[in-house]
């Protein structure tokens, strides 16, 4: 990385008076750290690159470290369907289900140690979120800045007197200072995400370089991917929405310099839950921000045309898709952790098809997360649920055949769509609304985390009558397909065809052109007809040039 690359970014972030210590130890830091790291020979993305998306205890064995536990899941049942792990945060934290850490350096005892995250490799990539917004109250890090230790002292935001915050864009309907009691008096300190999770301050260029040397642990530590959380909201200043400032987007570019100084291969990924073109807009120039962005419209409008049978809005938005250059691709997902966002499809679409979408999942027994306005006001902002019962109410009659098959057919979507797929473990085993998870935490988002004890999930999938069987067979089967056409490849072409509001249909070709794959997608309860063939209710057709079922 050139001199002035760093001195550029530095000095539009901290003044030029501060730039030239700044970066002697940031290329001091990199340098510890390129011997450490391992570079593989060759980490180009290809079609068999799919994400599985897990908690860390996410499968449970009675006396054996959850990581291991998953590990061995992982290496029995999806090896050579899944090449890469996203373990969600497997720090020690204190809420928020892992997002807010306590100690980066870490693995929490409760799901095992390094050595044990060690275990998923060769045979699995690793993404490692990088929680980097915020940390937790109950840190090490908070804790120092609250006994107003010096290298603390300025580790968090705080707020003097009484600022006009009003621009300031909320994710959740909670306040956005809090006020805790320090060694100097009590200070109002800035949380994004809750009175728990003190957001950073990068105004700090200690804050940077303290965080530059966890994510190149990280990397060290055996990690391909890093998960940007929540990064919109990382530079704040006074007066302005606090949200995609140009620092921010600095601040991405600089750990991509980073990375390619001291791990070329390792790809970074965005996490922003926001409208989707200023969620594109961390792809920067294709070669100097993210690799990979969450495709965060394509949850609600992929559940939008299955529940009004109409593909239209999926197809003409789908259509619009492109990244800036061969290094970038949309990370494209259905379910996560997290809910399915409202906000990335409000100008996409209208109001009235929104509010079916909040009274589908409110029928099907799910919850709706709100967020606080400029006004005051509170508005729909996620919604939670399990992506299987937003697609069909738990409640309902409809057999269980055609509930698979609808299923289905929304997960050969994502895996059809130029990017590269992530799968959420719950989409993956047939998961259903965990209700009793709600209850107990008071928390929405808890009803798609359930966890899972390895001898049940085992029985469950050998069963062939069972829902998970029947999800993860047929799943299985699509993953295969997918794997074994280069049309797949995430870089190669993409084109939209129009087959009709009933039809989701797309074609993809390989880079060299030798293989084509048309891929049909009936979203509704009837038969479609497309070009001399009949599609059943949600039956999925993916065909060869010689118009064969591949």
């Amino acid at each position: 990385m050139s001199h002035n690359f760093y001195t550029t970014y530095l000095s539009s972030l901290y003044g030029a008076e501060t730039v030239a210590q700044v970066e002697t130890r940031l290329r001091e830091l990199i340098a510890r750290y390129r011997g450490k790291i391992v570079i593989p020979k060759q980490n180009d993305l290809s079609e068999r690159d799919i994400f599985l998306i897990t908690y860390a205890d996410q499968v449970q064995r009675e006396g054996e470290a959850p990581l291991l536990t998953l590990a061995d899941f992982c290496d029995q049942q999806l090896k050579g369907l899944i090449n890469t792990v996203h373990l969600l945060p497997f720090y020690p934290w204190s809420s928020d289900d892992g997002f807010a850490v306590k100690d980066y350096t870490s693995v929490d005892a409760r799901y095992g140690t390094w050595q044990d995250v060690e275990r998923f490799r060769p045979e699995f990539k690793l993404m490692f979120d990088a929680v980097i917004n915020h940390a937790s109250t109950q840190g090490d890090w908070f804790k120092a800045f609250l006994r107003d230790e010096p290298a603390y002292r300025d580790f968090f935001i705080t707020v003097e007197d009484d600022p006009d915050l009003s621009r300031v864009v909320r994710p959740r309907a909670l306040p956005l200072l809090h006020e805790y009691e320090s060694l100097t008096g009590p200070r109002k300190v800035w949380t994004t995400f809750s009175a728990d999770q003190a957001d950073l301050n990068y105004h700090n260029p200690e804050v940077l370089l303290r965080v530059m040397e966890v994510l190149l642990d990280y990397v060290a530590r055996g990690a391909a991917y890093l998960r940007l959380d929540a990064i919109a909201f990382l530079w704040k200043e006074i007066g302005t929405t606090c949200l995609n400032l140009p620092q921010t987007h600095t601040l991405v570019k600089l750990i991509r310099a980073v990375m390619e100084d001291a791990a070329p291969h390792v790809r970074l990924i965005t996490e922003t839950n926001i409208p989707h073109e200023e969620n594109i807009s961390y792809f920067g120039d294709g070669t100097d921000e993210a690799h990979l962005v969450y495709n965060f419209t394509l949850p609600p409008l992929v559940l939008h045309s299955f529940l009004s049978g109409d593909a239209s809005t999926l197809s003409e938005w789908a259509g619009t898709l492109e990244t800036p250059s061969v290094q970038t691709a949309f990370f494209n997902f259905l379910a996560s952790h997290d809910g399915i966002g409202i906000n990335p499809v409000r100008g996409i679409l209208p109001q009235s098809a929104i509010d079916r979408m909040i009274d589908a999942t409110l029928a099907h027994g799910g919850r709706i997360s709100y967020k606080s306005t400029a006004h005051g006001a509170q508005q729909p902002y996620e919604m939670n649920i399990n992506y299987f019962d937003a697609l069909s109410d738990p409640a309902g009659e409809e057999p269980l055949e055609l509930q698979v098959k609808r299923f289905l057919a929304s997960q050969a979507i994502l895996l059809s769509l130029a990017g590269v797929p992530g799968i959420y473990f719950h989409s993956l085993v047939g998961s259903r609304n965990w209700q009793e998870g709600v209850v107990e935490s008071g928390q929405n988002r808890r009803i798609n985390r359930e966890k899972m004890v390895h001898a049940e999930l085992e029985s469950e999938l050998q069963d062939p009558a069972h829902l998970r069987a029947r999800v993860f067979r047929g799943y299985a089967e699509l993953l295969r397909r997918r794997a074994a056409s280069t049309a797949f490849n995430p870089a190669s072409n993409q084109q939209i065809l129009n087959a009709g509001r009933g039809i989701f249909a797309l074609r993809r070709a390989s880079l060299d052109e030798k293989e084509q794959i048309t891929c049909l997608h009936n979203v509704t309860a009837e038969r479609q007809d497309y070009q001399g063939r009949t599609l059943e209710p949600y039956q999925v057709l993916w065909l060869d040039q010689a118009g064969k079922m591949i």
